[in-house]
């Protein structure tokens, strides 16, 4: 029996660590989150204003301002089958912003739950290019 019990536990997390939610948002810690970020086809989107986009983002980011009003006709335009990494500066904006890509029929969102404020507490940086 305990044996069946690893086993089904293992097999758990060896399907949340291929990372697909099915229509859920993730909510990773800095460390999950540079993880997923390196994956092959996750899009990284930082979801801060422009202005703060341009102070520091994280590393390949591509910026689509939740605060803008347009965000919902703006994910529109994205591609519902690709991964999504979402960032803001406390994981506040992105944790909105992915609830809404997800009722919008993405299916695989990940959230950086700390934002950018964990993301340099733990060390790693952000970028101005």
């Amino acid at each position: 029996m305990k044996k069946l019990i690893n086993v089904l536990f293992l097999s758990i997390l060896t399907l949340t660590a291929c990372g697909t939610s099915g229509g859920k948002v993730i909510d990773l810690n800095d460390s999950q989150f540079a993880a997923k970020a390196t994956e092959s086809g996750v899009v990284l989107l930082d979801v801060r204003r422009p202005e703060e986009f341009a102070a520091g983002h994280i590393a390949g980011a591509s910026n689509l301002n939740f605060e803008s009003g347009t965000f919902e006709a703006d994910i529109a335009k994205l591609d519902k089958a690709k991964s999504y990494a979402v960032y803001c500066r406390s994981g506040n904006r992105s944790g909105q912003a992915t609830v809404l890509m997800v009722k919008a029929g993405f299916t695989h969102v990940f959230n950086l739950s700390g934002g950018v404020i964990d993301w340099q507490a733990s060390g790693k940086e952000l970028v101005t290019n």
